[in-house]
């Protein structure tokens, strides 16, 4: 008997342990028991900032508004990216109202350059540690003076990530919007209706898509799909290198699928955006960047 109630006090000392252990795990809440080593943790910030302060623009001709005041001219104040025209409304208007982007804007794009151009501008902008940058580079990489001078997709690469790399070694915050390259194909398709339009295209507008630009054989039509597929290889590009970057948005081809039409495409060449086409190119890229998700 003796042996049998000792037995009983044991089982009931350990019962009464497990029952105080448990109610000692959930802290008296009644919530579950936190796994043992874990820690709360707090909220990190979100890595993009769909309100940037100020904004430095890269890029080729588009980003100068060439041609959207007058023949053969650049035109920065109409700018999709940082101009101060009202019809256009830029980007750094929507984001940092008239008076910011007069002050906090910086625009080192240059008409004819090329991607390989892009790390020297991307040094000028980074000077002024901007909060975000623009990048809309590759039409003129694709529009040379004939199919085969068009820069590899190799090279076009090289250079995108040399550009990035200058940045990132002196800002590694800034935050980077890239704008896909437009389709060149569809503006050739639409500028050719009209007469003035194809007589500035002789003066040396991408002459390896807009050459010669009422010629509808087989030659010719193979000559612009091999433009168009080099296009779209560059936006691949640009898609990859902009992936590998947390602080890099790329437009998702936004630019290349827009279905410019003439109302879009400057009255004097037939080619760039009109005041109205940048105007949509600083929409689509608006969007973009104060978008919740990329």
């Amino acid at each position: 008997m003796l042996k049998r109630s000792h037995r009983v006090r044991t089982a009931l000392a350990v019962v009464a342990a497990v029952v105080v252990g448990a109610a000692g795990c959930d802290g008296g809440d009644g919530s579950a028991p936190r796994p043992e080593g874990t820690k709360a943790r707090a909220a990190r910030p979100p890595v993009w900032d769909r309100s940037p302060e100020s904004i430095a623009a890269v890029g080729d001709s588009i980003t100068r508004g060439f041609d959207a005041c007058t023949v053969l001219s650049d035109c920065p104040e109409a700018s999709w990216a940082t101009g101060s025209d009202a019809r256009v409304d830029s980007l750094a208007v929507r984001l940092l109202g008239a008076a910011g982007a007069a002050e906090h804007s910086w625009n080192y794009a240059v008409t004819g350059a090329r991607m390989a151009d892009l790390p020297e501008q991307m040094e000028q902008a980074a000077s002024h540690a901007p909060d975000l940058v623009t990048v809309m580079v590759g039409g003129n990489d694709a529009c040379r003076s004939s199919a085969s001078a068009m820069t590899s997709v190799a090279e076009f690469r090289a250079d995108f990530e040399e550009a990035m790399g200058t940045l990132r070694s002196a800002q590694p915050k800034t935050q980077v919007y890239v704008s896909s390259v437009p389709d060149l194909k569809r503006l050739w398709s639409e500028g050719r209706t009209n007469m003035l339009g194809k007589q500035v295209w002789k003066l040396g507008i991408c002459p390896s898509m807009l050459a010669d630009a009422d010629d509808l054989t087989g030659a010719a039509m193979l000559r612009r799909d091999s433009v168009q597929r080099r296009v779209v290889e560059y936006n691949k590009v640009l898609e990859d290198v902009c992936a590998k970057d947390r602080r890099c948005r790329f437009d998702d081809n936004a630019v290349y699928h827009y279905r410019f039409g003439t109302g879009q495409l400057s009255h004097w060449d037939w080619f760039h955006p009109s005041k109205d086409g940048q105007a949509q190119l600083a929409e689509i890229a608006y969007r973009r960047i104060t978008a919740r998700n990329p």
